[in-house]
């Protein structure tokens, strides 16, 4: 057997690359180096901009120059990078290299010692995770979210007046609508979006074990605090002053919570979708030349919910495993952090996909109002809670004298299929007013659905 040139090992990476790319940008190892270089050059210009230790401020021709390495960073970069590390076997180490040999092509030589200056390779590391996070969240996941929300919206507008048999503990209930239901999805959703927008994302920048120790020694004149405060909340993240060696994560942990909890209503949209289309409710739009089963020509597999499910299940694993293990550092640091990290993408990259599929899925499903009212009128005997909860109305008004309405009503219809006319015919032996017997005849499972269709916003 021949051995495979090197392959993709995810499918991220293979099959679902284009689904997924957008991520990369931001959370791929080349992402996470440019954010680094972007760290490294914006601090080189913080610390110039302000003088420290004999230097000028930088024009703004060499600021540009400066800056394009990082906003010009590309496949040159990523090959340096990795000749580097293979040497040093250390990332930040390599990346402070790049900035060094890159100062001295701009003729930048001279400020070539403040490079990385004072820093310990977490405080790269924590601005440059917290920049490429909020990017990869703020512009490709949360929008993709939004999307998905958007379409529930549209749906649960077109389908509020759908009347509906609900179906309490999989057995049949009080009627609501199709609109109603999926609305209830779409508010979940858009409380923890909502939730992920408000989200910070914190860095540090002080230093080996968080006490600006050698900022301190090179210059203790300098408010150093305040000065990477006003650093770290320039390049538009948090800033934490309280730390040990990195960063405590925990904004990170409430992030990925978030996410999962997010995903855990969308598996409930997901396996709900399935059930109403297995059910009939929904019809599946063909899609032009494909295959449904191998064996069977007439099936159309209900495969982007499907597909959709197990991967928000990898991804809440990965987000579950991701917050269990970054909350806790022993002592002032380990690098238990630093591989989970590098899984952040991975994470999202399968959340991501989950939502692509469900937007493609939500897009190729039809209501079918024939298939629910059909459900409806084969289930008179949920009109029950109408009628008993009428006549205790009745009794409580002295219009009736019925005993307990609910037992009454639970012989009839308890394990009992009970049609339009034999529940006309009860409701007209009952000792209830007229117009309260009116009131329940004009009913039907269809119109037994109260409020539902004005709950849709």
């Amino acid at each position: 057997m021949t051995t495979l040139a090197p392959q993709p090992l995810s499918p991220l990476d293979g099959r679902y690359r284009d689904a997924v790319a957008p991520l990369g940008e931001y959370l791929s190892e080349a992402g996470l180096n440019r954010a680094r270089v972007e760290v490294e050059v914006e601090w080189l210009i913080a610390l110039t901009d302000r003088g420290l230790f004999g230097t000028q401020p930088l024009s703004d021709a060499d600021k540009n120059r400066l800056r394009d390495l990082y906003r010009e960073f590309g496949q040159a970069e990523i090959d340096w990078l990795a000749a580097k590390e293979a040497v040093t076997h250390h990332d930040v180490k390599a990346v402070e290299y790049l900035v060094r040999d890159r100062l001295d092509t701009l003729g930048l030589g001279r400020i070539a010692e403040l490079t990385h200056f004072a820093c310990t390779s977490e405080d790269v590391n924590s601005a440059s995770y917290a920049l490429t996070v909020k990017r990869a969240v703020t512009e490709v996941w949360l929008p993709k979210l939004h999307e998905v929300i958007a379409k529930i919206d549209t749906l649960a507008r077109q389908h509020a007046d759908a009347p509906m048999l609900a179906r309490t503990h999989g057995q049949p209930a009080t009627p609501t609508t199709m609109g109603k239901e999926l609305a209830v999805f779409a508010a979940r959703l858009r409380r923890v979006a909502d939730q992920v927008a408000a989200s910070e994302f914190l860095a540090k920048f002080s230093g080996a074990t968080g006490t600006w120790s050698a900022h301190v020694a090179a210059d203790p004149e300098v408010d150093w605090p305040a000065l990477c405060r006003q650093f770290i909340e320039g390049l538009g993240i948090g800033f934490n002053p309280l730390t040990t060696q990195i960063e405590s994560h925990d904004w990170q942990v409430e992030l990925y919570d978030r996410a999962r909890h997010a995903g855990g209503i969308l598996h409930n949209l997901a396996t709900d979708a399935w059930t109403y289309i297995s059910l009939g409710y929904f019809t599946q739009i063909p899609v032009a030349g494909a295959t449904g089963s191998s064996t069977m020509p007439h099936k159309i597999n209900p495969i982007r919910f499907e597909n959709a499910e197990a991967n928000l299940e990898i991804a809440g694993g990965l987000f579950a495993t991701l917050a269990q293990t970054l909350v806790t550092s022993r002592m002032q640091r380990d690098l238990t952090d630093s591989t989970t990290q590098r899984n952040i993408g991975v994470a999202f990259g399968h959340s991501l996909l989950a939502l692509e599929n469900l937007l493609k899925g939500l897009d190729s499903i039809a209501l079918s109002r024939e298939a629910l009212a059909a459900d409806l009128d084969a289930n008179w005997e949920v009109l029950a809670e109408a009628i008993q909860t009428v006549v205790r109305a009745e009794i409580a008004a002295g219009d009736s004298q019925i005993s307990d309405p609910y037992a009454l009503l639970k012989d009839l219809t308890r394990g009992h299929r009970v049609g339009a006319a034999g529940l006309a015919a009860f409701v007209e032996g009952l000792d209830i007013s007229d117009a309260a017997k009116q009131r329940l005849l004009a009913l039907t499972p269809a119109t037994y659905t109260g409020l539902a269709a004005t709950l849709v916003p």
